[in-house]
């Protein structure tokens, strides 16, 4: 279900995850809030076709294709992770955090500290074109494997008349 291009994380009724997101950035109420809202207009503002989700039992998740990234915040730090970053060019060198992971790689923000935005709007833009590309490449389900036909039951002796 989709509303002003947001998705409903499951078909309850109550707020939106785009609520949920505006609510959990109000609730931080410090650097931290600052900073996951205006990562969060970043992205927007690389893709106005973005789909807010709100997953794992409260994590603001941007998608389109496909995750593109999530959005946590700890005591310390901001978190953004990309779940394809280690597939991802980064010229600005942004991802600074699970360097060693096959698959995911994420950018730490820490109070103060400031991020190149036209880098971070480009990284965004480069995982939904990965996002994109995986998703055109798959076969339609129907036709990715031929299922096996049942193996006839095998016909029953006739009985004996004593």
């Amino acid at each position: 279900m989709y509303h002003d291009r947001m998705k409903k994380s499951d078909a309850s009724e109550g707020p939106s995850p785009s609520a949920l997101i505006s609510k959990r950035i109000a609730e931080l109420g410090d650097w931290r809030g600052d900073t996951l809202g205006r990562m969060r207009k970043l992205i927007k503002a690389a893709d106005p076709d973005v789909v807010e989700e709100w997953k794992w039992m409260g994590t603001p998740v941007w998608s389109h294709d496909g995750i593109i990234c999530t959005g946590e915040s700890y005591k310390s730090v901001v978190k953004l992770t990309f779940a394809k970053g280690a597939f991802l060019k980064d010229p600005a060198g942004l991802f600074n955090s699970s360097l060693d992971g096959n698959m995911r790689r994420a950018i730490d923000i820490r109070e103060g500290e400031k991020l190149d935005e036209s880098a971070f709007k480009a990284l965004v833009r480069d995982a939904i074109a990965l996002n994109s590309a995986g998703k055109a490449k798959s076969p339609p389900k129907s036709s990715a494997k031929s299922t096996p036909k049942p193996k006839p039951k095998p016909k029953a002796k006739p009985k004996r008349k004593s």
